[in-house]
């Protein structure tokens, strides 16, 4: 207990010896896990914008006039056993009239212009997963069945393409960020350990164990990760919290925002184990290649 208390009062002495050193070390992580927790916010995000556009987007196949409903049933069941089906749904004739008068109620014009027979009956599906919808909706348009095939076409792939575009982005910044703090802590441990030179003699000398004299600059990098961390993570929660009713009306009904305190918790947590993970790693580096 003694020597980790000794540990940590050396290794504060350390910071506090070079403040300039540790501010950068603490800049560059806060900045990667600013970076980490912006990017978690859109990868969570979009994935819940994707599973609520999931659940919305859908292929309606509009039938033949002769098309038998033995047959619409049929396909229905063939379609059921892709496995790829959330949601499928007859509309008859019937309640296709239903449907547009209900959307044209205030336009007698436009009451009186349709009746039963004008409108076909269709198939409406949603499917599990969003990239699912252009297959299915091939299978429709090659079914003798079909007259017409709608589908939302570019907005599910220009936003399978968004989608995949931010994430590799944001792994390929973060993954640069975190190499780069990694070597910065790996440097100013480097340096504090040459800079201390005569004093590690001394200790050795005085018989003073391996580990005894590292652990003040593991524990120092350990802190530059966790001040870091939470700094970062801060950072991010109050710019989210500012954004919040900037962003809701563009998301009306999408159930995003307010981000729960629970998933910020969790991230934190997260982001803690990262950042001792680094501070460990790049301190250890440091301590096997400069402390001999």
């Amino acid at each position: 207990g003694r020597e980790k208390m000794k540990s940590l009062k050396t290794s504060w002495k350390h910071i506090r010896r070079n403040p300039y050193q540790s501010m950068a070390a603490i800049f560059i992580t806060t900045i990667t896990f600013f970076a980490i927790s912006i990017f978690a916010f859109i990868i969570i995000g979009s994935s819940v914008i994707v599973s609520y556009l999931e659940s919305r987007l859908e292929v309606v196949a509009f039938f033949k006039d002769e098309a038998k409903q033995v047959d619409i049933n049929v396909l229905q069941d063939k379609l059921k056993h892709t496995g790829k089906i959330a949601r499928i749904k007859f509309v008859s004739k019937k309640d296709a009239l239903a449907k547009y008068r209900e959307q044209n109620k205030n336009d007698p014009v436009l009451l009186e212009l349709v009746t039963e027979d004008i409108l076909p009956s269709s198939l409406e599906i949603s499917t599990t997963q969003i990239t699912d919808l252009p297959s299915i909706a091939e299978s429709l348009k090659n079914s003798p069945l079909v007259s017409l095939v709608r589908y939302p076409q570019d907005v599910v792939s220009t936003l399978t393409k968004w989608i995949n575009a931010i994430k590799i982005i944001g792994v390929g910044l973060v993954a640069i960020l975190t190499v780069e703090s990694v070597f910065i802590i790996i440097s100013i441990v480097g340096f504090k350990i040459s800079q201390k030179k005569e004093e590690i003699e001394i200790m050795r000398l005085l018989s003073a164990t391996n580990w005894y004299i590292r652990w003040p600059f593991i524990l120092e990098g350990i802190f530059y990760g966790i001040i870091g961390t939470i700094l970062g993570w801060i950072s991010a929660a109050v710019g989210l919290w500012y954004a919040t009713p900037y962003l809701q009306p563009f998301l009306k009904d999408i159930p995003l925002l307010p981000v729960s305190p629970i998933f910020l918790l969790e991230l934190l947590l997260g982001e803690l184990l990262i950042a001792v993970i680094i501070g460990v790693f790049a301190s250890m580096v440091a301590v096997l290649r400069y402390l001999k």
